[in-house]
């Protein structure tokens, strides 16, 4: 197993420490702490079997007993890394950014799965779909909190529910209902975040934004182009009206930093 810098290492036994609680088992903590070291390595594929071999095992058993039968709960481990995030990397500038992933699989089984949408592949793929919330500040950026989204192909199909080991009280949920969850969880416990951001699968959804509003929440979510805003009275304006209307010098270009394909430009305005 390759060693981690001495600055990860001291953050890492920070980490052991506040979940030690949720491992009785003093050989199930030890492996949650060497599964954590081997996601944050250069290990280039995160499965069972390719961490197993960065960690040095001959098998991914171990692996796979933490994963699918050690009993820990993983939503008490999602608060304690909260308030650790909110501990190490926690500022009055910082931004929770709303985001999902999708995972290509092949066969039916999986809790979700469906041929849907996926970002990742860039096409309607046979996938499930992560929601996710992440927050990013100056001194870094992490995870704080995920949702798997399941259509209503699923939870109106209580058997294959139930064959996947979903709860019977689960019900379906949008993706903005998913993320409005977890913004809560996050406010609820006091993060600190100047702002929340993210794509148009978020923002055009009026209720979300109405509740950030009702919080006294800032955001910034991106709109489709003909979203219907209040703009300037109390008729609605499509989103690309608003923008023609505005004059040239209402608007600044900006980085959004550097991409696989050089530097990703955007337009701001301030009005």
């Amino acid at each position: 197993m390759q060693e981690l810098d001495l600055s990860v290492s001291a953050l890492l036994d920070d980490l052991a420490e506040r979940l030690g609680p949720l491992f009785p088992r003093s050989e199930t903590r030890a492996r949650a702490l060497r599964y954590i070291q081997g996601l944050l390595s250069q290990c280039e594929r995160k499965n069972s079997w390719h961490l197993a071999e960065w960690l040095g095992d001959a098998t991914p058993d171990g692996v796979q007993y933490l994963l699918d039968r050690a009993r820990w709960d993983a939503d008490v481990a999602r608060d304690i890394l909260r308030q650790w995030v909110i501990d190490t990397l926690g500022s009055p500038e910082g931004v929770l950014v709303l985001d999902e992933t999708g995972f290509t699989k092949k066969g039916q089984h999986s809790a979700g799965v469906q041929r849907q949408y996926s970002g990742t592949a860039g096409r309607i793929e046979n996938s499930q779909i992560g929601v996710f919330l992440l927050y990013a500040s100056p001194a870094g950026h992490a995870f704080l909190d995920r949702a798997l989204y399941l259509p209503k192909s699923w939870t109106l199909d209580r058997e294959r529910c139930r064959r996947a080991g979903i709860p019977d009280d689960v019900e379906f949920a949008s993706k903005p209902e998913l993320a409005r969850r977890m913004l809560e969880c996050a406010m609820d416990q006091d993060i600190p975040a100047a702002w929340v951001t993210g794509d148009s699968v978020y923002d055009g959804n009026r209720s979300l934004r109405l509740w950030l509003e009702e919080r006294s929440q800032p955001f910034v979510l991106e709109v489709a182009c003909n979203e219907s805003l209040w703009w300037q009275s109390f008729h609605y304006t499509r989103a690309d009206e608003i923008a023609a209307a505005l004059p040239d010098d209402a608007w600044q270009t900006l980085s959004a930093g550097s991409g696989s394909k050089g530097e990703r430009w955007f337009c701001d305005s301030q009005r």
